[in-house]
């Protein structure tokens, strides 16, 4: 187990894609056993310590940003133990500091799929399950926590707990044992009815124990060990970048696609993208105000009738002749770095004019979707803010970006961000649909739960870290933990 002090070592440990500044500490600890962090975290439980979780700092809502205390990096739990076939497709069991394109790679060249697929590949395997992240192949497969099959997990006071989907239920009261000793009456808030949601703790009736701890965010425990479901690599994929030259054939578009089973993603770029992108893609045709990224699987049997499906609802729909398509991996590869760039370039935006990421991340119910749409392109013409709007748009799912040059914009963008997520609370979305709460949301949970709810999940927290030392700062506010 290594450790550092050095401000200068340390200093990599308390940032994330956040961009907020400020976080300290006063040590780093870097285990490479389960055995090496269930010895740091009963110390420091004994000597109440507060213990922040680090994964690779790709996160955006400042969940590894420590205010004192230790800083556990998981870097060195990088291990991908086995993978295995069975006759749904198979398993692997990785260690919580395995990098996602490691594991998507090495599960590829077995012909396996582990389907999940944040933007972000270079994240931590352990921190995506903390916040249940998805990403674009969301929209066929779910989140994270469709594939975690089974957890290994230090709590609070150092107890390792083995979790396996299936084994530990709550009772219809609500009643949840963990661990040795551990007795919890779980919230009976519902959750949103949203395609995503990473906002708070899960929580559903006589709920698997498992699910308590996928997306709670280095709050309750932290996950060592993952056991994770694959299935078998699809023959084939037809992809596409298609163009329009009018935003209201791509709403058409979407809803039609929905209702077409099939598609494994559907992402959204409009003109303010695409201008961003034309920087590096200037192939983008001029004329197109908005965009669609498309992958549906496929084999030998049904690859042409797939594409003149979409070939004709293209056509339909208006799409722009000089639209992009690729059927063989070396140009889906190409597509994907296209679809995965922009986020690339607004990160490089927040950090060149040095202002605090504002950008949106709830999810709405279907037929809430077109009027949180119609509000951000409204409100945000009118702001002379510049801005993007792209993402996950088959999910109800799309990323408003607000990008402020100074502190007096950074101000107006947050004022806005603050609209958008009334509107969202008022129809039934989620604050989070993929990227947790961390620091920088939590004084929004009031919006999507009363203070009663609120207190009921903290109670779940205080259950299994009674001294307060996990993720302090995440999700919840100190006056909640009082």
């Amino acid at each position: 187990m290594q450790t550092k002090s050095n401000p200068d070592e340390i200093e990599s440990f308390l940032t994330d894609a956040s961009f907020i500044r400020d976080g300290h500490a006063d040590l780093v600890v870097i285990p490479e056993t389960i055995d090496d962090v269930s010895e740091t975290l009963a110390r420091a439980n004994r000597d109440r310590v507060p213990v922040t979780v680090s994964g690779a700092g790709t996160g955006t809502v400042g969940g590894r940003v420590a205010y004192g205390g230790i800083v556990l990096a998981t870097d060195k739990l990088n291990h991908i133990e086995n993978i295995v076939h069975d006759y749904h497709g198979g398993f692997a069991v990785v260690e919580a500091g395995v990098i996602l394109a490691d594991l998507q790679r090495a599960v590829d060249q077995q012909g396996l799929l582990y389907p999940p697929d944040p933007t972000e590949r270079g994240c931590f395997v352990g921190g995506n399950v903390a916040t249940n992240a998805s990403g674009a192949r969301t929209f066929k497969y779910g989140p994270t926590r469709n594939y975690v099959r089974q957890l290994k997990i230090v709590l609070a006071s150092g107890e390792v707990i083995d979790l396996r989907r299936g084994e530990v239920h709550a009772d219809a009261n609500g009643r949840l044992r963990i661990g040795r000793s551990i007795e919890l009456t779980l919230p009976d808030y519902r959750m949103p009815a949203t395609r995503k949601n990473a906002t708070g703790y899960f929580i559903a009736p006589e709920m698997d124990a498992i699910d308590l701890f996928i997306g709670s965010e280095g709050t309750l425990g932290v996950i060592c060990e993952i056991e994770v479901r694959l299935l078998p690599k699809p023959e084939g994929l037809l992809s596409g970048v298609v163009f329009f030259s009018d935003e209201a054939d791509v709403l058409a578009l979407v809803a039609d696609a929905r209702k077409r089973a099939g598609a494994r993603a559907l992402e959204f770029f409009d003109n303010e993208s695409l201008n961003f992108l034309r920087e590096k893609y200037p192939n983008i045709p001029t004329e197109a105000v908005a965009a669609i990224f498309f992958e549906q699987e496929t084999n030998e049997a049904t690859e042409e009738a797939i594409l003149n499906e979409w070939l004709q609802l293209l056509e339909h729909h208006h799409a722009l002749t000089d639209s992009w398509f690729a059927t063989n991996e070396q140009d889906q590869a190409k597509l994907r770095e296209f679809r995965h760039q922009l986020p690339v370039l607004m990160n490089e935006w927040f950090a060149h004019y040095k202002q605090r990421k504002v950008s949106t991340d709830m999810a709405v119910p279907d037929d809430a979707f077109a009027g949180l749409f119609r509000l951000y392109k409204d409100t945000l013409r009118a702001s002379r803010l510049r801005y993007t709007i792209f993402g996950h748009i088959g999910d109800n799912h799309v990323h408003v970006n607000i990008l402020p040059r100074d502190d007096a914009e950074g101000a107006r963008a947050r004022e806005l961000y603050v609209q958008f997520l009334k509107y969202a609370a008022s129809v039934g979305g989620t604050l989070s649909a993929e990227h947790g709460v961390g620091k920088l949301k939590r004084d929004y949970l009031r919006l999507f739960y009363t203070d009663d709810q609120l207190r009921a999940m903290a109670g779940v927290k205080k259950a299994l870290d009674p001294n307060g030392i996990l993720g302090r700062g995440n999700i919840f506010s100190e006056d909640l933990l009082s």
